[in-house]
């Protein structure tokens, strides 16, 4: 493969550069590779990305090297990548996120070793107002995602009893996350504190696996169910974005019943996917995550746990 290319795309010219430079050692995979992962996984990916505002999280010598997050959008990018104005109250000014509304804008973030996509709950219009509640289950070692899909089990059970459906889908590092859409009028303040009573009842009930505190004194061997994702400030990785890990895995949708598998046969490798394997997946089953856009459901407005 050339070092370097233009790509023509959608009518926008894109330079992109170091294609061969390795970005996962161990794997061998390039950034050349990267890009062509983002590529082909767009169709499902941007539907997720529209309108929220991005934060990038950029490795521009790779995974073992220094990485920087980037919220306010380079001010060398082209006049064609659309930005969105969110008021900073820990800055005190506004911030201008880049947001990737299309195959260009996310080529162009590629070629920046823009590795991880993190985005908000909230769409640029609104981002006071989440459009879902999300749980980051993360294990404390030993404890793996098996014992994050006992977590998320009875945490779609809980839901479940709300009249809440939920989804689920890997962190492509070493947890699961589960999501509950909305699309119906919300506030931060109304998720972070549901998701938070469901976290401490959970803890209650299972204090020999769960903790709802993020001290790591709390967490060895136990599943931390991380509630305070669910603030206006905060980012959480999208789906489909690659990760930061030895090798090019992905954040990637499951269906519950994989979930049980998993915690059945308490094999942990069969919920980590790799980009080859993530694009399988997308061929054989379509979106699996296309709910998160669609499913319309409310808040309780009063819960008994």
């Amino acid at each position: 493969m050339p070092d370097k290319a233009e790509f023509m795309i959608e009518g926008r010219n894109l330079p992109v550069s170091n294609l061969n430079k390795v970005l996962y050692p161990k794997a061998g995979f390039t950034k050349g590779q990267v890009i062509d992962y983002y590529i082909r996984i767009a169709p499902v990916l941007l539907p997720h990305l529209k309108d929220r505002p991005l934060t990038m999280k950029r490795y521009p010598n790779g995974v073992d090297g220094m990485f920087f997050y980037e919220k306010n959008c380079p001010s060398h990018r082209p006049n064609w990548v659309k930005t969105a104005k969110v008021w900073s109250h820990g800055n005190q000014r506004d911030m201008f996120y880049c947001l990737a509304q299309d195959l260009p804008t996310l080529v162009w973030a590629a070629n920046l070793a823009d590795l991880e996509l993190h985005t908000s709950l909230a769409r640029k219009k609104d981002v006071a107002k989440p459009t879902m509640m999300v749980f980051d289950l993360d294990p404390g070692p030993p404890a793996d995602i098996v014992q994050c899909c006992q977590v998320g089990i009875w945490l779609r059970d809980l839901l479940a009893g709300m009249k809440l459906k939920s989804l689920a889908k890997t962190s492509g590092s070493k947890g699961l996350q589960v999501y509950v859409p909305l699309n119906t009028p919300a506030t931060f303040d109304q998720t972070k504190a549901l998701s938070r009573a469901l976290a401490e009842h959970l803890e209650r009930e299972h204090p020999d696996l769960v903790v709802h505190r993020m001290l790591k004194s709390l967490r060895g061997g136990k599943v931390l169910v991380d509630w305070s994702q669910n603030d206006e400030h905060k980012t959480t990785v999208n789906v489909y974005s690659l990760r930061a890990k030895d090798y090019p895995t992905v954040s990637t949708p499951v269906t519950w019943e994989e979930v049980e598998t998993c915690l059945a046969k308490k094999n942990p490798k069969m919920l980590a996917f790799t980009s080859d394997q993530v694009l399988g997946r997308v061929e054989k089953m379509g979106d699996l995550f296309a709910p998160t856009e669609s499913i319309k459901q409310k808040l309780p407005k009063k819960w008994k746990l």
